[in-house]
């Protein structure tokens, strides 16, 4: 390297007579035989950031003709095909099966760009013609995107369009030529048009579909840490097409979706696309509640004795059959929140969870002689709350450590270009600076994907000890030879059916009247599916609300079939 520097330095060295020059970190030359160093400086650019230091931009007010950027006319929906392909793959590298895009996503593409009159119609909403052009050439190649023969639609290829316009000063411009139509609201309303949130929200009917075991929050917990394009997706499509001016407002995104929004997002695209009913969810499926209990069930070092208690519940609230229709029932479950919210209803039934009846339990499981292959329910909370409070510190990190702006940014219009390319100068001369004073990275270190937060047992960084083969003896009871739990009270709040269209969540009013266990088991569960404890505490009320209405409803039953019983014993 230091040949490359000095090569048109030749002169002896005034010591030993030697032409073998070296460059110090200082930038000056010195003889590598004696070690001389002379006054010959060599001028080093130095992009880091020193304080106290200034950089003056000038901005020329001239008149400037811009050399046209290489790049062909493409659609918005394009560009989202290119970023759903590479959130496919990403999956598929992480262990989803490869009958999740071909098959599936691609036909649920391909429903959408007909639906929507993007593609695959003689309608469409908005015609152009795909047209590479470069400056200087002779002649102009054009490129038509077409539906493979066989109906499919294959997501490494662009996207269809059936009609075509003609553009003649496409090599004057770049970005897509259909901006306009995502811009205006009540086109965006009308024709279901695409934006990126409905990307992960396609990518999730996919993964019901192939009954792959991901669920929403697994898919949305794999988005925030990288694993998954979504933030800056923009970045990875092809370099032909050019992002530039009102494309930002499509592509652009400054954070990760809330659950709650984009499975709202997967309601309305299904009652926009009205595919053909999914195949049932069956009890051997991992997305059923009958198994993705034990996941949670393990993740939370709560015993295995509860998984049959959460599988009567189940059975009691009419969760068993996932059959879903778009027609004649058009309500997507989200098996996630169910499963969860499931859980905890079989806490308050075995353990009480009003802040007393737990605790005397509690104690009397510890005042046993036998209590050491027990649960205990104030050990588990002692274990759980130490490793909830530090994996909450450890994400708050992850999350302040992240790097959430693009490495090339998009900017509205050309006015703005200088602006946003100096506010990334700035950052980026911030950040190297903030690394040489802490002597350490400022990105967040990518480590492998789990489907566990937390990690029990007896090896070298884990949470703390297993309890899952604990027993629940001494929080049951045996009546009429069946084992029934010892707390005969069950506590709930008001099961009001509310209107979704003018009622909000009630959490917030009643947050501060519920008992402490409650809402803290709320929270410990809220942090490992990463929603909000008010989305989670009304589940929990629809879960009571179904169990209570299937008692009720078998109660009234029971003195429909004992009375007709007597009226026949009378009349006999």
């Amino acid at each position: 390297m230091d040949e490359e520097l000095t090569a048109g330095f030749r002169e002896l060295c005034a010591q030993c007579s030697a032409v073998d020059w070296g460059i110090s970190d200082e930038g000056r030359f010195y003889c590598r035989s004696c070690h001389n160093v002379i006054e010959r400086t060599k001028e080093v650019v130095d992009t880091t950031f020193t304080p106290g230091s200034t950089r003056v931009s000038t901005i020329g007010r001239g008149t400037r003709r811009r050399r046209p950027d290489r790049g062909r006319q493409w659609m918005i929906c394009e560009g989202f095909q290119f970023i759903l392909r590479n959130q496919a793959n990403a999956l598929l590298r992480l262990g989803v099966s490869a009958q999740f895009k071909d098959p599936v996503l691609c036909q649920l593409w391909r429903l959408y760009l007909q639906k929507s009159r993007q593609a695959f119609t003689s309608n469409p909403v908005r015609s152009s013609v795909f047209k590479v052009q470069r400056p200087g050439s002779d002649s102009d190649s054009v490129a038509m995107s077409s539906a493979e023969t066989d109906g499919e639609t294959n997501l490494s290829s662009p996207a269809a369009s059936n009609t075509a316009e003609s553009c003649s000063d496409w090599s004057q411009r770049s970005g897509s030529s259909d901006i306009v139509t995502y811009l205006t609201a009540r086109q965006r309303r009308s024709h279901g048009l695409m934006n990126m949130t409905k990307t992960l929200a396609l990518i999730h009917l996919a993964l019901i579909w192939s009954h792959e075991p991901l669920t929403l929050s697994d898919l949305l917990r794999l988005v925030s840490e990288g694993h998954v394009p979504f933030i800056n997706a923009f970045e990875e499509l092809p370099e032909e097409m050019k992002l530039d001016g009102k494309d930002a407002l499509i592509f652009r995104v400054e954070s990760v979706p809330s659950h709650r929004v984009v499975h709202r997002q997967a309601q309305t695209l299904l009652l926009f696309l009205q595919p053909q009913t999914f195949p049932p969810i069956s009890r051997q499926s991992l997305l059923h509640p009958a198994l993705l209990s034990l996941r949670y069930l393990t993740d939370t070092n709560l015993p295995d004795d509860l998984h049959p208690w959460v599988c009567r519940l189940m059975d009691d609230a009419g969760l068993v059959d996932f059959t879903f229709d778009p027609t004649s029932c058009p309500v997507l479950p989200h098996y996630d929140i169910q499963t969860a919210a499931l859980i905890i209803v079989t806490m308050k039934l075995i353990f009480g969870l009003d802040d007393h009846t737990e605790w005397d339990l509690s104690n009397e499981s510890g005042d046993q002689d036998d209590s050491g292959n027990m649960f205990n329910l104030r050990r588990w909370f002692r274990l759980t709350q130490a490793a909830l409070i530090t994996a909450q510190q450890k994400r708050h990190h992850e999350v302040a450590r992240k790097q959430w702006k693009a490495k090339k940014p998009l900017y509205p219009s050309r006015d703005s270009e200088a602006v946003v390319m100096k506010r990334k100068r700035t950052a980026e001369q911030v950040q190297m600076c903030f690394e040489k004073l802490s002597s350490r990275l400022v990105g967040v270190q990518r480590c492998d994907p789990s489907s566990f937060t937390f990690c029990w047992g007896d090896e070298d960084g884990a949470d703390g000890p297993s309890l899952h083969h604990k027993k629940l003896d001494r929080v049951l009871t045996l009546k009429h030879n069946v084992q029934t739990p010892a707390n005969t009270a069950y506590w709930h709040t008001a099961l009001r059916v509310c209107d979704p269209q003018k009622c909000r969540s009630h959490y917030s009013e009643v947050e501060a009247t519920l008992p402490r266990s409650f809402v803290w088991l709320l929270q410990l569960f809220s942090f490992l599916l990463n929603v909000k404890p008010a989305y989670l505490y009304e589940e929990v009320l629809r879960v009571e609300r179904r169990v209570l209405d299937s008692r009720r409803h078998l109660r009234r039953r029971e003195r429909t079939t004992t009375t007709r019983s007597e009226d026949t014993i009378a009349g006999c």
